[in-house]
């Protein structure tokens, strides 16, 4: 089975980076912010402008992308999957690696140096070209079989062409159906992937 996998949200936490460091680049840039509830916008999770958004991540985004630490056992999964002979393509949509300049490759370059020091394994490593955060040509273009995935558009946007294991996040709750298995850990991953 080709298996495709997401690196922010599935293989890293990036809703909790999002809480703990927009909060203090809100808090000591003077920039009011409320939680209300957790959204996959981080607009709307901290009701702050998109501008706003858009230069906490220029400030931040490569030392998300190098620092952030993989899941437990992602790694340790994934080997698992393999051995038991699975594809892995990671399709990533992240900002900035879809850009055809020096930033782009520059970002691309730290994609694939952390999925090294993670020991993150795959047989391919797939830059979505779509607009930011949509991977539908990917998914077809390379006949996925089941997308590991936290973004609830393209969760919602994909169930109906290919199974979907849902990380489960504070912004994807919504996501259900028939499609749709929700897993709370790798290793719930993979249990679940035997299962299917």
């Amino acid at each position: 089975m080709r298996i495709g996998i997401d690196i922010d949200g599935v293989l890293t936490d990036v809703e909790q980076f999002a809480m703990n460091y927009i909060s203090k680049y809100c808090v000591e840039n003077n920039i009011a912010y409320h939680i209300e509830n957790r959204n996959y916008d981080h607009c709307k999770t901290f009701h702050i402008s998109k501008e706003i958004e858009n230069d906490f991540w220029k400030e931040n985004l490569e030392y998300y992308a190098i620092n952030e630490k993989a899941r437990p056992f992602a790694s340790e999964i994934i080997g698992k999957l393999k051995e038991d002979g699975h594809e892995i393509y990671i399709i990533t949509a992240r900002w900035q690696t879809n850009r055809e300049d020096d930033i782009g490759e520059r970002m691309r370059g730290i994609v694939k140096n952390w999925l090294d020091e993670n020991k993150i394994i795959y047989d391919k490593l797939i830059f979505s070209k779509a607009a930011q955060e949509r991977k539908s040509e990917e998914i077809m273009e390379n006949k996925i079989d089941l997308l590991i995935e936290d973004n609830p558009n393209n969760i919602n946007e994909l169930k109906d062409f290919v199974p979907v294991i849902c990380y489960d996040t504070g912004y994807n709750k919504e996501c259900v159906g028939d499609k749709i298995t929700t897993c709370y850990s790798w290793y719930d991953i993979y249990r679940k992937i035997k299962d299917i």
